[in-house]
């Protein structure tokens, strides 16, 4: 969430800021510090009472200490009205910094100078592109039929078991996916990541440290018997790793990756860019995670988008990156870039990863600090990436690849799949 001391000091940029990212209740920021002005003037009220209490609390000891009984009774009985006026103060204090707690996780990230201005996909600016489009063979189909075709993914048995959207791997799909994952983990293993192997399971604190609440929730899967949420990306459970952790200035950055399954509700989602494994309700991914020092966290983003970005390339499929404007940005982040690759056969592009820099939104609201030699904790700053988000990249593999005799399996896979084609 947004600090703030940062609201007060700079109200009209971060009216600026929010309206580039389209947000329209800017009536809350006038509430953030009207809330704070009360809680300062409720904080003052109660520190002088309570100094009032101990200094008068003192004088009765020394009233007695000398026989002066009547006037210490006297004392005391001051010091009992102050008390009485303390906890009324103090609850009204306490329902002060819930509602202004309340208010700012209400506000959005601010998005950085780098974002262009827009409210819709349309309006996103492409950086760059790479690879090649291939020219595939004359009866090219798209990769639900492709899936079939070879026996690779069962979607009405996915629908028979669990629902719409629950895709069941089979054969060499289920091979083709294990050997993804393997591949990308070790990719991010040989760039300086660490890798970990979370729960798939997180309590409300971790899904608000993150920001999918109270953002999304109707977007997670809700465990309610213990209150545990279903996690959307392994982003949500690897960064509050170092929730309410100081770090040493010298242990930055962090890197982290990870592979779990994500689970989406995707509510409202339907048509035809929904079929096959184009939205899916369960899906693999791996992600990055780097926890790094202000200073560096721009730097650590354009190494994140280069990193992305090879390994694209050594999938050879063909790719662009977009910035995202800020209508189309998420919530909590400030700068965003989306990978999209080519389907050759759907004849359109499909987003395969989102690297964002959440700037300190993320570390405030998990406490996420660190200390400098002799200095005071300050907010990190906290990245994440799709390396890569899979059912997408899979659709693209096979279609892309398809010949009349098979599906060939890019070169940097084939020994992870053991083999060098599908047929």
């Amino acid at each position: 969430m947004l600090q703030v001391p940062f609201i007060r000091q700079n109200k009209e940029l971060v009216l600026e800021r929010l309206a580039l990212k389209n947000f329209k209740e800017i009536n809350l920021v006038d509430e953030v510090i009207a809330l704070d002005d009360k809680r300062k003037k409720l904080t003052l009220e109660y520190d002088e009472t309570q100094a009032q209490v101990n200094s008068l609390s003192k004088e009765i000891g020394k009233l007695m200490a000398t026989g002066n009984k009547e006037a210490g009774e006297e004392m005391r009985a001051k010091v009992n009205a102050l008390k009485e006026r303390l906890a009324p103060v103090n609850e009204e204090l306490n329902a002060t910094e819930k509602e202004l707690i309340d208010t700012l996780v209400k506000l959005p990230n601010l998005p950085a100078a780098q974002v262009p201005a827009g409210k819709t996909p349309e309006d996103n600016v492409e950086v760059r592109r790479g690879g090649n489009i291939p020219e595939l063979h004359e009866g090219a189909v798209p990769h639900w039929d492709l899936a079939k075709k070879y026996d690779l993914i069962d979607f009405e048995l996915g629908n028979k078991i669990t629902g719409s959207g629950f895709p069941v791997y089979k054969n060499k799909g289920a091979r083709l996916q294990r050997a993804m994952i393997q591949y990308f983990l070790d990719y991010n293993i040989n760039a300086g990541y660490t890798e970990y192997a979370p729960p798939y399971l997180v309590n409300e604190a971790s899904a608000f440290g993150t920001g999918q609440l109270p953002d999304k929730e109707g977007q997670m899967y809700h465990a309610t018997a213990d209150n545990f949420y279903l996690i959307p990306t392994a982003e949500v459970p690897v960064t509050n790793i170092y929730r309410d952790e100081i770090l040493k200035d010298t242990e930055l950055p962090v890197r982290m990756t990870a592979y779990t399954p994500c689970f989406r509700r995707e509510a409202g989602s339907y048509g035809k860019d929904v079929r096959g494994l184009n939205r899916v309700h369960q899906f693999d991914k791996v992600e990055l995670v780097q926890i790094v020092h202000p200073d560096k966290s721009f730097e650590a983003l354009d190494e994140m988008v280069a990193h992305v970005e090879s390994l694209l390339q050594s999938l050879q499929l063909p790719y662009r990156i977009l910035r995202l404007c800020g209508g189309d940005m998420s919530f909590t982040s400030a700068i965003t870039y989306d990978f999209e690759v080519y389907s050759t056969a759907q004849q359109k592009w499909l987003e395969v990863s989102s690297v964002s820099n959440f700037e300190s939104y993320q570390a405030n609201r998990m406490k996420i600090r660190f200390k400098e030699a002799n200095g005071k904790p300050q907010l990190t700053h906290t990245l994440n990436g799709s390396s890569l988000a899979l059912p997408r990249i899979m659709a693209c593999i096979l279609e892309n690849n398809q010949t009349g005799e098979g599906i060939h399996i890019p070169a940097v896979l084939q020994a992870y799949f053991g083999a060098g084609k599908i047929q």
